[in-house]
């Protein structure tokens, strides 16, 4: 699903989806064409990288992080796991992907005030850029309430607050999925050599697939033991308290390309 770009990381925002989407690719294509969003998605950047020396939060980490909670939604509901966000509110099932979209593409305009306690600066940003798109596909009471469940989605995806929904989950999860060493491109080769840059840069693919005995496998290949870093501490804490604990397994490949030997670890 995912297709090969230049600097090693993965997306497809044009990958077809077996769960209804009219309406979410209604919304994508509004997001798309908003000069106000990709304003903001280029902003974002320059307190996270061009400041702060970090890894990538602009328009390919949104695409990424879009694409593949997409991708987890699908393999979730493939696997008949449900989800309360939209449920909860009366919403339809057509809602929960629209909500992880909107989510994922808004999750990080908090960047633009400070990188630090970004996520809730993201709420008001969000908010109004919500309240503008919003009432072009939902009467009033609709619209507040896919606000809602989008702003808690947004919220969440800091470890700091736990989801109480399984959209605001798969938001959660996908930020730590772009982990490929093309999202620490900019800081490595302007000398940075931080924890976050090394790990990234031993990251070599991340995909997402139908798993054995759990709904989704994340199998990540990596070129040497730094990117334990990415997996372990990041996208582990991620998944803690998710709601998507006991559906996700995570398998991490070496390829120890020093020696040739292939080691997989499942953390």
């Amino acid at each position: 699903m995912d297709s090969d770009d230049a600097d090693g990381r993965k997306y497809d925002p044009d990958a077809p989806h077996s769960f209804p989407d009219e309406k979410l690719n209604e919304v994508l294509s509004v997001l798309a064409d908003d000069p106000e969003v990709t304003t903001y998605l280029d902003a974002q950047n320059v307190n996270a990288v061009t400041r702060k020396g970090y890894n990538d939060h602009g328009p390919k980490h949104i695409s990424i992080v879009r694409n593949r909670a997409l991708r987890l939604y699908e393999l979730l509901k493939r696997a008949g796991v449900s989800f309360n966000g939209a449920g909860d509110q009366g919403l339809a099932a057509a809602d929960e992907p629209v909500i992880v979209a909107l989510a994922a593409t808004l999750h990080d305009v908090g960047h633009v005030v400070h990188r630090d306690q970004h996520a809730y600066y993201s709420i008001p940003l969000a908010s109004d850029l919500l309240d503008r798109l919003l009432p072009e596909f939902y009467g009033t009471e609709d619209a507040v309430r896919v606000k809602g469940e989008t702003l808690h989605a947004i919220l969440c995806h800091h470890t700091e607050e736990d989801p109480l929904t399984r959209e605001a989950g798969v938001i959660r999860v996908a930020d730590a999925l772009d982990m490929e060493r093309g999202r620490s491109r900019i800081p490595y080769e302007e000398g940075g050599r931080g924890i976050n840059t090394l790990s990234s840069q031993a990251i070599r693919d991340v995909t997402l697939e139908e798993g054995d005995d759990r709904a989704v496998l994340v199998e990540i290949e990596m070129v040497n033991a730094a990117g334990v870093y990415q997996v372990d501490s990041l996208l582990k804490a991620k998944l803690r308290n998710s709601m998507l604990e006991d559906h996700v397994r995570i398998v991490a490949i070496n390829t120890k390309e020093e020696n040739g030997l292939v080691e997989r670890i499942e953390l």
